[in-house]
């Protein structure tokens, strides 16, 4: 290959790794632009869950949480299990009751201020005078 071919060559590769660098960077901003804000302070949310028999229980909370996952651990009277992974825990068992997609297509759906959750419990936040409702789901 001759000299000048060596030197388009380099100059596409920088333009490329520029054109990513620029792409990362703008990705970058939209997701922080766009990323859910945690609110500081102490918080008074509520918490209903409704299980397989559409028997509801409601819960107060006051909490400095930031998240819910943290506020549902600090919630007394109220238990979540499940499972650890990349995207954080994967709420199986509400108060005693599991809910096995891989049985009968049961989840536990999470819904904030009405709307279905768009964030797993170790990702969304938690603002003062939320509520939230945790209900067991089948097949939808």
């Amino acid at each position: 290959m001759t000299e000048a071919g060596n030197k388009k060559n380099v100059k596409k590769g920088i333009l490329g790794a520029a054109a990513l660098l620029a792409a990362a960077v703008i990705l970058g901003i939209v997701y922080f632009s766009f990323a859910p804000r945690t609110v500081e302070g102490a918080k008074e949310i509520s918490i209903e869950v409704v299980d397989d028999q559409a028997v509801s229980k409601s819960y107060t909370v006051h909490t400095d949480a930031e998240y819910l996952r943290q506020a549902l651990e600090e919630t007394q009277g109220l238990t979540v299990e499940g499972t650890e992974s990349a995207y954080g825990l994967m709420v199986e068992t509400v108060n005693g009751l599991t809910a096995d997609y891989n049985a009968n297509g049961a989840y536990w759906a999470f819904y904030v201020d009405g709307e279905y959750c768009s964030y797993g419990v170790d990702e969304q936040p938690v603002a003062d005078g939320q509520s939230y409702r945790i209900v067991y789901t089948v097949g939808e």
